[in-house]
């Protein structure tokens, strides 16, 4: 059965199926034959929008990442070589988009599959996610930096990389904490980006 619904643009039917079984069966464990069932389209209609399955699983990436990092770098520019700026205002400016893109529809789906790409070790991936989004790191990296001047390139390096894991695992929504029943989606939000950032802020400035 479909699940997708057939009112959507084929184009984004096939995304939306595509996101779906990657979380749930890896790239390499979700076939083109589930995919087409799924999303209720043909081969031909996968082949035609995107050509293969790895261009396919590009896209699935670009149709979060894209907005996710123009709304981190939006807010970084704000902040970014300001006397008044400090570590915390820097984490906000990368984790409440990453915290709220979790929480929007199927965001948390994407959050899992996002953890397959490093978990299955795939070398092409990486190289996309590279080319296409480093740069958003090294430009947030360039800002720690400026304000740990303490911390050598490799400890810095080091500790960014710990932050980065550590909010991959909160916007996937595995952890132990989980939205209590009384607690609106918004606040619990709001509570998991202020506990991240106190986290992580004590870490990139420890000596």
């Amino acid at each position: 059965m479909p699940v997708a619904s057939a009112s959507m643009p084929t184009k984004e039917r096939i995304l939306g199926a595509a996101e779906e079984l990657f979380a749930r069966h890896g790239f390499e464990g979700a076939s083109l034959r589930q995919l087409t069932a799924a999303a209720g389209v043909n081969l031909a209609a996968v082949n035609y929008h995107f050509g293969s399955k790895d261009r396919l699983i590009e896209e699935v990436f670009r149709r979060r990442l894209d907005q996710l990092n123009s709304r981190r770098l939006a807010g970084l520019q704000k902040i970014a070589g300001e006397p008044g700026t400090t570590i915390e205002d820097v984490l906000a400016a990368f984790i409440a988009p990453a915290l709220e893109l979790s929480h929007d529809g199927n965001g948390s789906l994407f959050m899992r599959v996002l953890a397959r790409a490093f978990a299955e070790h795939d070398d092409t991936l990486r190289k996309f996610l590279s080319d296409n989004y480093g740069h958003v790191m090294r430009q947030f990296t360039a800002e720690f930096a400026r304000l740990l001047p303490h911390l050598s390139k490799e400890e810095l390096y080091w500790r960014v990389d710990l932050v980065t894991g550590a909010l991959t695992h909160a916007m996937s929504g595995f952890g132990m904490i989980q939205r209590k029943s009384d607690v609106p989606e918004q606040r619990h939000r709001e509570q998991t980006a202020e506990h991240l950032i106190r986290f992580a802020a004590a870490g990139l400035k420890s000596p």
